[in-house]
């Protein structure tokens, strides 16, 4: 199996070369995460369509956590394959499979104690809370197979293989779409039938991936090598822990912005969850974009080309900031004609949820640069080997999205709200480019000595 070294080579076009193979994966991923939405709203209704929107933030926070852990865990993997040190990758590849094992069978069980509660807490409307519940309580229990799916695709990219993950998600996208069609449609499941064909996607893209991982030629999962290791445990862990507590906390930031959200009615929650499924469309190539400084960050630290690095960041953000004004544009022209697809209901009830989605949707786009730009310096403090940054940015996050969303709409109303995301945003992107600077000068200084950084 293919893997490719991000230590030669013009920076431009390897990371963009990487990127879009991810970027094509992640459109189709969301593709059929959106078509869930389609489905559900148009099939079932606003009523459905609010139900998945309430568990959305509670659903993203077990994504994102199972993501940044398995990032934060790939890092070390990366370094060592940047420095040429195979047999050194394979161990940090067994440890971490373990790793995610266990921890996935624990966030799978211990989620199921916390969800009835946290709908409460979010205020979450009588006529949604069950299937909301019902939702949850199902991808919650899938956990091990969000996690085996991001175990695999985060170390496929760590070794600079990124048609793989591209054409996992190509299958699972049609799986997913198939069987959403036939579980929410005559098999009349509702949104239960949304979210299981979700997660047999998962299950198929996983399985492919593992396939893939384990033939490239030194990756072996033998006895000797899958084995638990304090030290090597304590270091993945120092880096993958702040990873995903960073997007747990920003992912309470958004329950709580959900919980004000809750307040305004069933339309304004539809119309928030129709700007938000589109939005992590919009996001798509600056996640892409991301995993592949990481990478390349990653493996240039594990080669000492700091020179590399430099360059790459900044061919990154002129990748980024370019991509992020075509998707303002084209949202600007058609996005109205896309969040109306999301919405169903009486004429005065859709009438409402597109107002509200509409608006959403301008305040965001106009003010992604920031958001792309901040993906780029997030992935490269990951790929120095230093996840603080990134967990300090999240905090940030929080700080200013809650903050925000409870005083925006006091002095400027409801529909001002939607200001707290690029606020956030902003706040994060400052603290990672303090960050950034802080760990290229502590890698430069740990690289005289001989020294990979493995945290700061």
């Amino acid at each position: 199996m293919k893997t490719k070294t991000m230590t030669q080579g013009n920076s431009f076009s390897l990371i963009l070369k990487f990127a879009l193979p991810l970027m094509l994966g992640s459109v189709f991923q969301e593709f059929y995460t959106v078509t869930d939405t389609v489905i559900v709203g148009q099939f079932l209704g606003v009523g459905a369509l609010a139900a998945v929107g309430a568990s959305g933030w509670i659903t993203w926070m077990l994504l994102a956590a199972a993501q940044g852990l398995c990032q934060g865990f790939s890092v070390l993997a990366t370094q060592a394959f940047g420095a040429g040190k195979k047999d050194e990758a394979n161990k940090q590849m067994g440890n971490s499979l373990l790793l995610s094992l266990i921890i996935s069978v624990i966030l799978a069980l211990s989620g199921q104690l916390f969800l009835a509660p946290l709908l409460k807490l979010l205020n979450t409307p009588e006529e949604i809370f069950s299937q909301a519940l019902l939702y949850l309580r199902i991808y919650y229990a899938g956990c091990p197979i969000t996690m085996a799916y991001n175990y695999a695709a985060s170390h496929l990219r760590a070794f600079g293989n990124s048609s793989v993950p591209l054409k996992a998600t190509v299958i699972a996208s049609i799986v997913n779409i198939g069987l959403d069609i036939l579980f929410v449609g005559p098999f009349g499941w509702g949104v239960a039938g949304a979210i299981i064909a979700t997660l047999i996607a998962q299950l198929v893209a996983a399985v492919y991936s593992f396939y893939a991982l384990v033939k490239i030629d030194f990756v072996s999962f033998r006895k000797e090598t899958v084995v638990l290791k304090k030290e090597i445990s304590w270091q993945q862990l120092r880096i993958g822990c702040p990873m995903s507590l960073q997007y747990i906390v920003i992912s309470i930031g958004g329950i709580i912005v959900q919980f004000v959200v809750n307040r305004y009615g069933i339309a304004y929650i539809a119309g928030v969850t129709a700007t938000n499924r589109l939005y992590t469309l919009l996001e798509t190539a600056a996640i892409s974009y991301g995993y592949a400084i990481t990478t390349y960050v990653g493996q240039n630290v594990g080669a000492g080309r700091f020179d590399r690095i430099k360059k790459g960041i900044a061919d990154g953000n002129i990748i980024a900031v370019i991509t992020s004004l075509i998707i303002m544009a084209a949202m600007l022209l058609f996005g109205k004609g896309l969040v109306s697809l999301f919405i169903s209901g009486t004429p005065a009830e859709m009438a409402e949820a597109l107002i509200v989605a509409w608006r959403y949707l301008v305040i965001m786009v106009v003010c992604l640069p920031v958001l792309y730009s901040l993906h780029i310096f997030k992935a490269a403090v990951v790929g120095f080997g230093s996840s603080t940054f990134a967990m300090l940015s999240g905090v940030a996050e929080l700080v200013l999205r809650v903050g925000a969303s409870f005083i925006l709409p006091i002095y400027f109303g409801k529909m001002n709200l939607f200001y707290a995301e690029p606020l956030a945003w902003l706040a994060a992107w400052l603290v990672l480019i303090v960050g950034y600077v802080y760990c290229f000068k502590k890698a430069l200084q740990m690289n005289k000595y001989g020294f990979l950084l493995q945290e700061n």
